[in-house]
């Protein structure tokens, strides 16, 4: 049986797409013990996961590492969440990992990446759904315990920097079973009645189970429905929620909430002033300027005397008018050189300077010019033309030269016998 020869980089890639096309592997929770814990310049961690009997290098990318709330280090045990995978250069599998809890939470980490995942794929955290953030909001709505330091933290906020702004606050349960169902119930009242602007929910910081209510899929889906923006304000700045994913805008506080959800009434007033300051300099170069001009103009001798500026264009048409002479007459006397150049050139061509030098024409009765022999007959009447008139003559006889040198050769030779 032939046997098909593959080259090491084909079978990497092969046992990569069987393990890429395990469901299973794709999302995988495996606990250990932290070894071997590298953080790399380029800001992605590698590392270790081992047990008693085996272990598996793992990497988490740098993207992955800002949801990190704890510091791992080596002997750590810990619930790491990602994807296995071969890596084709060396051919080795290792776990792509893209959470880490410590040992303990593994199950609540587990439920929080299982939800991430299939909300992620559903669209809810899709960039393109989020709402922008009204600049100068009028209303706003605060869903949150109406006893917590959140509230209090964002009144405060809000009152210090967008005082023009009405706080309606929509008190709930942040903690607990019943937590999720008023939040999510929250979120549609302030949506159907249009109480405000905007929405801030979230609340003071706390463990994971603490601020579970907002890792809830109806808080999740009531924050993807909402028609009005939502910003999400949950916890402490390494607290982050499945809200955070779905909400138009992330906050790491509730007091940051406040802040990104309002601008600084002092620091539009600073802006406004500077405008303003701006707009009087600008006005004022303006008016200046034109005060320039008028005062230029009024110091014109136009404007102190008419009769002077008509008097100017005057003498300026009178050079306008010598100058168009001189090149007129310039132009004339070309053109009378030019004139008596060629009227030379014709009369030296001309066919009366021919006869005045002893050359005579000869024309025919009919007027033809006789250019050869050929062109009159012997008794046939020409007429000759000389320098002073025209002599009529009857053709006696026609000569050819040749025959005309002939008899002067012979001639030649009479007189030489003589």
């Amino acid at each position: 049986m032939e046997r098909s020869v593959y080259s090491v980089s084909e079978l990497n890639r092969h046992i990569k797409l069987l393990l890429d096309g395990d469901a299973l592997l794709q999302s995988v929770c495996v606990q250990g013990e932290l070894s071997n814990y590298k953080v790399y310049p380029s800001g992605h961690h590698y590392f270790t996961l081992k047990d008693a009997e085996g272990s598996i290098r793992c990497v988490m990318f740098k993207s992955n590492t800002s949801g990190l709330r704890f510091r791992p280090e080596n002997g750590m045990g810990v619930v790491a969440f990602g994807r296995v995978t071969v890596y084709p250069r060396d051919g080795a599998y290792q776990l792509y990992c893209t959470a880490l809890a410590p040992r303990g939470m593994g199950d609540l980490y587990a439920a929080f990446e299982r939800l991430k995942q299939r909300l992620g794929a559903e669209g809810l955290f899709d960039p393109g759904h989020k709402k922008p953030i009204p600049r100068y909001p009028t209303r706003i709505a605060v869903i949150t315990s109406g006893a917590g330091a959140a509230v209090r933290d964002i009144i405060r906020v809000c009152g210090a920097r967008w005082p023009m702004a009405k706080l309606l606050v929509l008190p709930v349960r942040v903690q607990g079973a019943e937590a999720p169902a008023e939040i999510a119930g929250a979120l549609r009242y302030a949506n159907r009645w249009q109480v405000a602007d905007l929405i801030i929910t979230g609340r003071g910081g706390g463990s994971i189970e603490d601020l579970w209510a907002f890792n809830d899929e109806r808080v999740a889906r009531a924050i993807y429905d909402s028609a009005l923006p939502v910003i999400s304000a949950v916890g402490h700045e390494p607290d982050v929620t499945i809200a955070d994913y779905v909400a138009d805008l992330r906050a790491a506080t509730p007091s940051n909430g406040a802040e990104r959800a309002t601008p600084s009434a002092r620091e539009l007033r600073e802006t406004l002033e500077s405008i303003s300051i701006r707009c009087r300099q600008a006005v004022a170069k303006q008016l200046e300027f034109y005060r320039r001009t008028l005062e230029d103009l009024r110091r014109r001798r136009v404007m102190e005397s008419p009769l002077g500026y008509v008097e100017l264009k005057r003498m300026e048409l009178d050079l306008l008018q010598a100058r168009l002479g001189q090149i007129q007459e310039a132009r004339l006397g070309r053109e009378r050189r030019r004139y008596a150049a060629l009227a030379a050139k014709l009369d030296a061509l001309s066919p009366l300077k021919v006869l005045s030098r002893g050359y005579a024409v000869a024309e025919t009765a009919a007027g033809a010019v006789v250019r050869a022999l050929e062109d009159v007959e012997t008794g046939e009447r020409i007429a000759v033309f000389v320098s002073d008139g025209a002599l009529q003559c009857l053709v006696e006889e026609k000569q050819s030269r040749n025959t005309k040198e002939e008899d002067r050769g012979h001639g030649a030779e009479e007189k030489a016998e003589f």
